[in-house]
């Protein structure tokens, strides 16, 4: 296996390098304030970011190069400089639209999503269809020129920030219920729309629950044919599961446990000292490898043009698995510290821990819960037969 780059790509490398140091410089303290928003867009015209994004769309247009999107992230990462915009607005609808949307609706809503003027919510999980997603009850009716939209949506995160959601809709009662489904778009400030935050068990409210009655939005707010919004779908989660399984964030989140064991004392020494927590980092350390590994063969196979195939949700399947070991670790070290909440508190430190276990549960269930992918990986990946009815 060669991991070395070409010549090319150290060419490109260098000169990025040089654009950071340049034109980046990091804020010396939590308070000062750096304008993010005219380096992105430097970064944007020298073809930094949004590189898959039409110059007309606010992106920069650049011919897909999977090496030079990598070494992006590594070299933005290694300065701390802001990239692209994060969240399901820019890394899950933006791709979508691209794929499934109309001219218009890309050129009225990509661009405010890329700067972060505007900000959307994913309106799939509905009370009693979750991992069955394909049962949702929610409905639409066409009405002249105006889609009349009536149900539930929950676990709706940042509903209450959000200004649009782009929901999964039954639009179609009489057809199976994959083929029955429309993508919608819909403006979160329309008449009968009313947001319930959920109160979680750390204090927060991420979640919410939406009620739709009646609302109405355009007819042209479909994205992708009517009654085909479950394909839609599919390339949505697609871009979720990229989303959440990268590596990246693993390797961050071994590293803030390494340090973590190497601060936490244990009987007057550091923990890290304890052959036991030793013991837990070294496997740690090895399933952070075999999924770096694994995401090299995904990155392979992109690079060469070919699908991921299962390898896309292997990958997120073993991250949402290893950010809950991770998390367990930690609270084992920090012991009833790990039971103090961040929520509320001013500059929390130790205290973040407890919210990343609990976003490790999370995981497990956004983007396709993990019970479901072991299915989708056994039966259509490995070609396993399906249990037998009881």
């Amino acid at each position: 296996m060669d991991l070395s780059f070409s010549a090319e790509h150290e060419l490109f490398r260098e000169r990025l390098r040089t654009f950071l140091e340049e034109g980046w410089t990091r804020p010396r303290t939590k308070g000062e304030k750096v304008d993010a928003s005219a380096f992105r867009a430097a970064a944007i015209e020298r073809g930094y970011l949004y590189r898959g994004i039409p110059q007309r769309l606010g992106g920069s247009e650049q011919a897909p190069d999977v090496v030079k999107a990598r070494i992006i992230a590594e070299e933005f990462e290694r300065v701390r400089a802001p990239g692209e915009i994060k969240g399901v607005g820019t890394q899950m609808l933006v791709p979508t639209l691209l794929e499934c949307g109309t001219e218009w609706q890309k050129d009225r809503f990509i661009p405010r999503t890329l700067t972060g003027e505007y900000r959307w919510c994913q309106g799939y999980s509905e009370p009693g269809s979750g991992s069955d997603l394909a049962s949702l009850r929610t409905r639409g009716v066409l009405e002249g020129d105006e889609w009349v939209v009536t149900g539930q949506k929950v676990w709706t995160s940042y509903a209450k920030q959000a200004d649009f959601m782009f929901a999964l809709v039954r639009t179609e009662p009489d057809a199976p219920k994959h083929e029955g489904i429309s993508y919608l778009l819909i403006d979160m400030r329309s008449p009968g729309v009313d947001v319930r935050p959920l109160k979680q068990i750390n204090g927060g409210e991420e979640f919410n629950e939406v009620f739709l009655n009646e609302v109405r939005t355009p007819a042209d707010w479909i994205v992708g044919e009517r009654g085909k919004g479950w394909l839609v779908s599919k390339s949505l989660l697609k871009h979720e599961r990229n989303m959440i399984g990268g590596v990246d964030r693993s390797d961050k989140l071994f590293s803030s446990l390494l340090a973590l064991a190497r601060r936490t004392m244990r009987d007057a020494r550091p923990a890290i000292e304890d052959a036991w927590v030793r013991d837990r980092l070294a496997a740690l350390k090895a399933r952070l490898e075999i999924m770096r590994y694994s995401s090299f063969i995904q990155f392979t196979r992109e690079n060469q043009g070919q699908p991921a195939g299962r390898t896309q949700m292997m990958n997120k399947l073993y991250q949402s698995n290893y950010a809950a070991e991770v998390a367990r670790l930690a609270t084992e070290l920090l012991g009833d510290i790990g039971l103090l909440s961040p929520i509320g508190v001013e500059k929390p430190g130790s205290e973040r821990w407890l919210e990343q276990y609990m976003n490790s549960l999370a995981a497990a269930i956004a983007g396709g819960a993990s019970n479901i992918q072991r299915n989708i990986i056994a039966e259509r990946g490995l070609g396993l037969p399906r249990d037998k009815e009881q």
